[in-house]
């Protein structure tokens, strides 16, 4: 007992847990305070629990160089992160990614494996030309791989440029190509008209570069760009431009029915022959020139040449033709017979060509042939020739007609008409008049043309009745993606509700009733015999009482002694449990 004293001086004052338990007891409020805190706690946790930040990607795939600057950023800037499993994503709370991601722009993170024309900036003296352009090219990939990893599907982009060296020679110059590597993201997939934008934007930022001398790749291996369009003809915006002219007849159609027939009772289709061909003409008429008068000249000429004093040579070819002529005789010293043309009529004579004379068409010739020889002996023989040209203005119209794609050619619509309620309820068919009428806005609304071969057909019938109202009907309640998602969250509150009416009825409760309920009466319970009472008188009777009280009150005292014990050093009593149990 020495021992165990000494071990209990010397052990610390330190409250164990019966203390704390038999102190509780005794101060109901105590106990009451302790539970409600208890509760609070619980709550905060809870409520923090729910709380918590969501944490979203704030960068993916980013290299350890810039993964190291990026940890060392936001452990500067006091912002939360953790990885993602298998430590390829860095993740922040949701709300911050957006601030983060500036802050970290600003700070050039991250830099990433492509470098743009950064490269040009510090420019060593002396740099050859091909250090040069090889420099110029790494740039403008980088670039163009900057800007294709801004779409939103991309996760990261390479760009490979083939530019070749100019020439002078037509025959040696060569077309540059590309090629791009896109690495999308997990569970993101790229349609057809983003990669026909990849493909322009790099083929416009390359001079030269035909976008069929592009091609697009995924981190798959598959082709994504249309290599192969100019052989099929097909383009994608072509057909989404034919897509959109044909919903919106389409709506058309079906607006303007709807109110008549009602919502459900009107289907339309439409087929829109596009004409994607681009026309350019260019025509140029000449048209003769109606008023001679008020025609324009544009340009004249006239010529005139005059011979005089010359004979001009005649005859049959060969000498005689060319011995010259012979001498002329005046007719004023060579006598003219009577009679002989030239010479002045006898009295009595009529004259030739007079009624009655002889005078023929022959003999009025020779006269006249003689006058002239006559004439031309005396003047000289002479020619004359006048040549003019008029060039007038022809009436010109040229046309220049560029006829834009996308015209439409030819639309062909069909319109089902579902039969009406009749007056006593039942379904009836549409009247011809009310067919017609049908029919007509259809052609209002989609511009019907019968010159460009245009077709409607309108058909009324009675619609089936396994329709998609009635399959919604047939799917069970347990698998209505709606029913499902409602029945996860009102679980969720109600797993919630059940653990907290647990807590209380189960802890607290219990707790709250033990420690604030009145302390109950002392029940005085009646001996199974009664004792006979104690002769004062008698000395062996008082002695005995005296012994028994005397080992009530040592029992007592080892009890509290004990109590006192286990209380300040716990060790103690263990080890001496421990030999108990092991002797």
């Amino acid at each position: 007992m020495t021992a165990a004293a000494a071990s209990v001086g010397a052990a610390p004052n330190a409250p164990a847990a019966p203390a704390l338990l038999e102190r509780l007891r005794g101060q109901p409020k105590l106990a009451l305070i302790v539970g409600g805190a208890a509760l609070v706690a619980v709550a905060a946790a809870f409520m923090l629990w729910s709380r918590a930040p969501d944490y979203k990607v704030l960068y993916t795939n980013v290299s350890d160089r810039d993964g190291g600057a990026i940890i060392a950023s936001l452990t500067q800037m006091n912002v939360p992160y953790k990885f993602a499993e298998g430590g390829n994503a860095i993740l922040i709370a949701g709300d911050k990614v957006p601030e983060v991601r500036l802050k970290l722009a600003a700070q050039g993170l991250p830099k990433g494996g492509g470098v743009g024309f950064e490269l040009m900036d510090n420019q060593k003296f002396g740099t050859s030309q091909f250090a040069e352009q090889v420099n110029y090219q790494r740039g403008l990939e980088g670039e163009l791989a900057r800007s294709i990893e801004s779409i939103g599907t991309v996760e990261s982009a390479r760009v490979h440029l083939a530019l070749p060296k100019p020439s002078l020679f037509v025959r040696d110059q060569k077309k540059p190509s590309a090629s791009v590597v896109l690495a999308l993201h997990r569970g993101r997939s790229i349609d057809e008209g983003q990669v026909s934008a990849i493909v322009h934007m790099i083929s416009s930022s390359v001079p030269e570069l035909d976008p069929k001398s592009v091609t697009v790749v995924d981190q798959r291996g598959n082709l994504l760009s249309a290599a192969n369009a100019g052989a099929r003809g097909l383009d994608v915006s072509q057909l989404k431009y034919a897509q959109e002219i044909e919903q919106g007849y389409i709506r058309r159609i079906e607006a303007i029915l709807q109110p008549i027939l009602g919502a459900a009772n009107v289907r339309a289709q439409v087929a829109a022959d596009i004409d994607f061909s681009v026309v350019e003409r260019t025509e140029e008429k000449f048209a003769p020139n109606q008023d001679p008068r008020n025609a324009a000249v544009r340009s004249q000429q006239s010529s005139e040449s005059s011979q005089q004093g010359t004979t001009p040579p005649g005859g049959v070819p060969g000498a005689l033709s060319n011995q010259p002529p012979a001498t002329p005789s005046a007719p004023i010293t060579t006598p003219r017979a009577p009679g002989a043309p030239g010479a002045p009529a006898a009295p009595g004579t009529p004259a030739a060509g007079a009624p009655g004379a002889p005078a023929n068409g022959a003999a009025a010739a020779a006269t006249t042939n003689t006058t002239s020889s006559a004439s031309a002996a005396a003047t000289g023989p002479s020619s004359l020739r006048k040549d003019v040209t008029t060039n007038y203005e022809l009436d010109r119209s040229i046309r220049h007609i560029q006829q834009a794609a996308g015209g439409v050619k030819r639309v062909s619509v069909a319109v089902v008409v579902n039969h009406l309620a009749g007056p006593d309820g039942k379904p009836r068919a549409l009247t011809p008049a009310e067919l017609e009428q049908v029919r007509n806005l259809a052609k209002e609304a989609v511009g019907f043309s019968q010159e460009r071969g245009d077709s409607l057909n309108v058909v009324n019938s009675a619609f089936a009745r396994d329709g998609q109202d009635e399959q919604k009907a047939e799917v069970p309640i347990w698998k209505d993606r709606d029913n499902i998602e409602l029945a996860k969250s009102v679980s969720f509150y109600l797993l919630i509700a059940l653990l907290a009416l647990f807590a209380w009825f189960s802890v607290l409760r219990p707790l709250l009733r033990k420690h604030l309920a009145p302390p109950a009466a002392p029940v005085v319970e009646a001996p199974a015999f009664a004792e006979p009472p104690i002769d004062p008188n008698d000395e062996a009777q008082v002695a005995e009482q005296s012994a028994r009280q005397r080992e009530a009150d040592r029992r007592k005292a080892d009890l509290d002694y004990a109590q006192q014990v286990a209380e300040q050093d716990p060790r103690l009593v263990a080890s001496l449990v421990k030999q108990w149990m092991n002797p």
